[in-house]
């Protein structure tokens, strides 16, 4: 299976227009893989909080549009980062969708653990409750956002679901880039699955983005690992080395706590 990451950059000078033409044209571009992922709120910035009302749109607004018709035209799987969500009853959310390569929606996810210690997303947002998993033809992926990167039994559960590769979409500051690092290579080993982390690049809200988006494999290694500038990230992965993995070092058997 192909992935490729598209880091791109969100900087405060380009409007959510411009930036939603151009994600949709290096989802194009990447027409040769099997899955693409973008990053977390890649529209406005994850820490744009001003922008986050102006710009929220419904599930199949503009944003829906433009990546669903990318993901048809490259016949891609895209996991087309997230994006900030007005529902009915006008909540916001930070919701992550996923397109099939036909351009349809196979799956949407809300963000569960909203960052800001009761600012912020914390308060603009409303949390979602469920998690969610997509099957793929050769994988199925779990999926979380940012944030939820720091608890682990949100990654658990997605095991327990069935999930074999761990998409993470992220903006991620640049001043805990060592935990990005270490919690992504973590839940790799203590899942024994594939981790797909795709953050942003630039500045948004004053804050300067980590970049460095990485493909880690089930026994922890990294494969892959991108600058701090955008970028697009292309790994191969083998499907069957997850499976080859758990039985190998059979670990997730012997879990006593949880079930």
């Amino acid at each position: 299976m192909r992935a490729s990451l598209i880091q791109i950059a969100v900087n405060e000078g380009e409007s959510v227009v411009s930036r939603r033409s151009r994600a949709a044209d290096l989802v194009r571009e990447q027409s040769g893989a099997d899955l693409v992922v973008l990053p977390e709120l890649w529209t406005v910035g994850a820490f744009a909080y001003e922008q986050f009302e102006t710009e929220a749109e419904p599930l199949d607004g503009p944003t829906y549009g433009a990546m669903a018709a990318a993901a048809r035209d490259a016949g891609v799987w895209l996991h087309a980062g997230s994006f900030v969500e007005r529902a009915g009853d006008g909540s916001l959310y930070n919701t992550a969708l996923v397109l099939s390569p036909a351009g349809e929606l196979a799956a949407t996810y809300r963000k569960i653990h909203r960052f800001g210690f009761d600012q912020g997303e914390a308060v603009l947002m409303s949390a979602g409750e469920s998690l969610t998993t997509v099957a793929l033809p050769e994988q199925i992926l779990g999926l979380a956002t940012c944030y939820d990167l720091r608890f682990p039994e949100l990654f658990r559960g997605l095991i327990d679901a069935g999930a074999t590769t761990l998409v993470v979409s992220a903006g991620w500051p640049a001043r805990r880039r060592g935990h990005w690092t270490l919690l992504n290579r973590a839940r790799a080993v203590e899942n024994q699955s594939y981790v797909l982390a795709c953050g942003t690049a630039g500045t948004n809200g004053g804050v300067e983005q980590a970049g460095h988006s990485l493909v880690v494999d089930p026994w922890g290694e990294v494969l892959a690992e991108a600058g701090p500038g955008e970028e697009v990230l292309t790994v191969d992965l083998d499907p069957k080395k997850v499976a080859e993995t758990r039985e190998q070092f059979p670990a997730l058997k012997d879990r006593r706590l949880g079930r």
